[in-house]
């Protein structure tokens, strides 16, 4: 879920001081973005940690996104489950169990932004991801954050913010901060892939935050 545009600075006068290695240098929204941009078709694998009072542990669901094309967004979940959420043209349908639910995306501001989100974030276009969300860059090229508060009335009563990790190129983590309700975590990429069934939290946490 985001949208990011980018600008590198290159070539210096021959005066000027040599570039900051690439783990040392510091980032921007914009330097993040522009390389987070991915044309359709794109997929990537996750593993989402949902939390619960009334679960020990965290309910661990896998599956992949993927994006056909520039204007839809499915979530195929695999395990424990199976169910499909397609989002495409104001609405969303969820196929599970051979029935198939549809409903308008204005009743749900969050599948609303996560499509805003991820569509403006892989189409590299930071314009469009800043007029639904805050952004704040921190961090250097080899670990980062972007932070992502919604502007969006319905969501932000929702959502406190989205907070991205990830190295390089590579967005390894999304997590979501609900106003009520425990930190949703989605690994992704290599992420996702390097994940254990008994990976504790602590693991989790360092495999999202690319520590």
């Amino acid at each position: 879920m985001l949208a990011l545009l980018a600008t590198t600075c290159a070539g210096a006068l021959s005066a000027a001081p040599p570039e900051p290695s690439a783990t040392a240098s510091a980032v921007d929204a914009s330097w993040i973005l522009a390389r987070l941009a991915r044309p359709a078709p794109t997929r990537t694998d996750f593993v989402e940690l949902r939390g619960s009072p009334l679960l020990k542990a965290p309910l661990r669901i896998e599956g992949e996104y993927r994006r056909p094309d520039d204007d839809t967004l499915v979530r195929a979940v695999r395990a424990p489950y199976v169910e499909t959420t397609t989002i495409r043209g104001g609405e969303a349908s969820i196929e599970r169990g051979g029935k198939t639910r549809r409903f308008s995306l204005s009743r749900a501001p969050e599948l609303q932004g996560l499509q805003a989100s991820f569509g403006a974030m892989l189409a590299g276009d930071r314009a469009e991801l800043e007029r639904h969300y805050v952004i704040d860059a921190e961090g250097t090229r080899a670990h980062w954050s972007l932070q992502l508060v919604p502007r969006d009335k319905a969501l932000a009563a929702k959502v406190r913010d989205i907070v991205l990790y990830g190295r390089g190129a590579e967005l390894r983590c999304i997590e979501t901060r609900p106003l009520k309700g425990d930190l949703q975590r989605t690994l992704l990429a290599g992420a996702a892939r390097a994940a254990r069934i008994d990976a504790d939290a602590s693991a989790l946490t360092t495999l999202c935050r690319a520590q």
